[in-house]
């Protein structure tokens, strides 16, 4: 059984489906305890000091970590850089699978696309869409978690981010996760309420920084959605799996995005948004985007290596939760 590396959410259902193991790289990155020396480690290779943390962290994680067979690299719909960093896996003797979101959400080219990507792993569509269906059961107890974050607040914005978010790979083996999953639902359910005054929403690629939800919750304020993490959970009621890659926002255009951030904003009573950027990311010039197109106060903060959250944007965002009150 070959571990699969994926340098962000792929249609995992195939992978599964091929009887291989997914794994989210970046999941393995930022959950390392020694991430930012993954970041130093692909410098000391030769990746320049101002390309995304990310990508750097990555590249360490398949290089230098090992266990992970081949890699299926998102060229289109993810991050810019993703190219250069498929050519140094490849110079480091990794096997790199292509795979390419239609900017268009062409439907055709999507389903050409998932199609190269089961004849490749040697599957078929009907077991892609048996194990669909076993995924639909556990993203909609993971769509349950979100619910209760944002209508009975009985869960945290971390952990609203971690379930979420693990729906890119389901943490390699899908029954543990549900099982992980089931306990927590139990937890939560049980759990008091959250009594902050301040409700946000989290748009954005996921944060580098370690602590950020927490320290939001230690000034009165709450993240109740995060927009990516939403996304990658796919909480889509539909039978079409290629339909439910086309419903997937985030690799597809900016404008996408903002109807459906513009329509969580209305349904959970956001106060404000904060907008993650990453340093050397093109996605930070979407920002200008959002201040136009969003009608809600936004909050812009970037990071750069893993770590805390430092001075400088704890003061920003003290003063943001301030205005907000």
């Amino acid at each position: 059984m070959s571990r699969i590396g994926m340098t962000t959410t792929v249609p995992v259902e195939i992978i599964l489906a091929a009887g291989q193991v997914p794994v989210d790289l970046n999941n393995i990155f930022i959950s390392d305890n020694q991430a930012s020396v993954l970041v130093e480690a692909a410098e000391d290779e030769g990746y320049p000091r101002n390309i995304c943390g990310w990508i750097k962290g990555l590249y360490s994680v398949v290089v230098s970590g090992g266990n992970i067979d081949k890699v299926i690299a998102v060229t289109q719909g993810d991050c810019s850089n993703t190219h250069a960093l498929m050519e140094t896996f490849q110079l480091a003797g990794i096997e790199i699978i292509p795979f390419a979101f239609p900017f268009d959400r062409d439907y055709d080219l999507l389903r050409l696309q998932m199609d190269k990507l089961i004849q490749l792993l040697g599957t078929s569509w009907e077991d892609v869409q048996r194990v669909k269906h076993r995924l639909d059961v556990v993203r909609k107890k993971v769509a349950e978690i979100d619910r209760l974050t944002w209508q009975e607040n009985t869960v945290s914005g971390w952990h609203n981010h971690l379930y979420q978010i693990s729906c890119s790979d389901f943490n390699g083996n899908v029954s543990e996760f549900e099982q992980t999953v089931d306990r927590f639902l139990l937890q939560a359910g049980a759990a008091s309420e959250f009594d902050e005054d301040i409700r946000l929403g989290y748009i954005g690629v996921p944060p580098i920084f370690t602590d950020l939800y927490s320290y939001l919750e230690s000034v009165g304020a709450r993240v109740v959605f995060n927009e990516v993490q939403r996304q990658f959970a796919m909480p889509f009621p539909v039978d079409d799996i290629v339909e439910q890659y086309r419903l997937y926002t985030y690799p597809y255009g900016v404008f996408g995005r903002i109807e459906d951030i513009r329509a969580e904003i209305e349904k959970r009573n956001l106060d404000g948004v904060i907008h993650y950027v990453q340093s050397f990311c093109f996605r930070q010039i979407e920002d200008m985007i959002f201040r136009e197109k969003l009608d809600v106060p936004i909050l812009t903060i970037e990071g750069d290596k893993p770590g805390k959250v430092d001075a400088r944007t704890k003061l920003r965002i003290d003063s943001f939760v301030e205005m907000l009150r």
